[in-house]
């Protein structure tokens, strides 16, 4: 198994050297990829020292797998070229994630998509997952008649530039800017690029994404995005109502034996999802868990992930590891 990792210095490819060693992955040759500026720098793994390589030198060296966390620009130019090399692409933009013939998948819930398909994978948006982790098994029992989600995402989910603003900020440093406003002491509803619809780009690939992992094409979904100054955690307040009535301990049943999520809901002892608590660890935090007592039917949860492992990192190595063993 040789295994290339594009996109290596960037915040989720470091992540995603991260996980692979703490999962023990199994490989015979790492193979290191980043824009030509990283071109030939050095990098250490598992005790062993790596050069970084371009494009076409990671291709002629025959890559089984590699998951990509360059962009969607570099995803869309470079990803078939290693895919008609005979490799199989797991791809963090989103460029390929509605694509009709690119099965898009958190294995907890849709792995079966995986099936037959050694070509181009897609890995969901960080704010997807988590959501379509923690809802799922409801969905399943109580059939979700429509949703309505807030999120609060941390600036990491921007990137480096927008880590490196926020630290300015606090510091009373000028810098770049990668937000058109202060990020520190404020926020804003404004998450990629605004659509004529008046929603953004990432509150609708929020939409468009559960729906297609859910298998529920017309699913009545409607999103918010907020930029929150926060590292290293996006938050989602959910209301879902269902089409059947539901028990909260059978909820909280259903989220505990969820694979990959974690309930935390004890509010009487101020026990809650954080982004604080949830940041470096791979499961979804789920909690807040109550009726929504102004409508028959609904349930409001708050949902917590560090974008970073499971919004991206955590959840394309999960794919690799699925199709190492399937």
């Amino acid at each position: 198994m040789k295994l290339a990792v594009v996109g290596i210095t960037g915040l989720v490819g470091r992540e995603i050297v991260k996980v692979l060693d703490e999962h023990q992955f199994t490989m015979s040759m790492l193979i290191p990829v980043a824009s030509p500026l990283s071109k030939g720098k050095k990098m250490v793994f598992r005790d062993r020292e790596y050069t970084i390589l371009d494009h076409e030198k990671a291709i002629s060296l025959q890559p089984d797998m590699a998951i990509f966390s360059a962009g969607g620009k570099v995803s869309r130019d470079w990803a078939p070229r290693y895919a008609a090399a005979g490799c199989t692409v797991i791809d963090n933009s989103s460029a390929w994630r509605m694509d009709q013939d690119v099965p898009l998948v958190v294995p907890e819930i849709n792995a079966s998509d995986l099936i037959g398909h050694r070509r181009i994978i897609a890995n969901p948006n960080c704010s997807t997952i988590q959501l379509v982790l923690a809802v799922a098994p409801l969905h399943k029992r109580y059939r979700i008649k429509r949703m309505v989600v807030s999120t609060y995402q941390s600036v990491t989910g921007t990137g480096a530039r927008a880590v490196r603003q926020l630290e300015n900020e606090r510091h009373g440093i000028e810098g770049e800017r990668a937000y058109p406003y202060p990020i520190d002491l404020n926020l804003f509803p404004h998450g990629g690029d605004f659509l004529d619809n008046g929603y953004t780009t990432e509150e609708m690939k929020l939409v468009n994404e559960s729906r297609k992992i859910l298998h529920e094409p017309n699913l009545r979904i409607t999103s918010t995005i907020v930029r929150v100054p926060v590292l290293g955690g996006h938050s989602e307040a959910v209301n879902l109502e269902f089409e059947e009535d539901f028990d909260l301990t059978e909820v909280r049943r259903l989220l505990e034996t969820m694979p990959g999520v974690t309930l935390r809901d004890d509010p009487g002892r101020n026990i809650y999802p954080m982004p604080l608590e949830a940041r470096g660890k791979d499961d979804v935090f789920v909690g807040r868990i109550r009726r929504d007592e102004s409508c028959p039917k609904a349930l409001n949860l708050f949902i917590v992930a560090d974008n970073l492992r499971k919004g991206a990192a955590t959840n394309a190595v999960q794919i690799a590891e699925w199709l190492q063993k399937n």
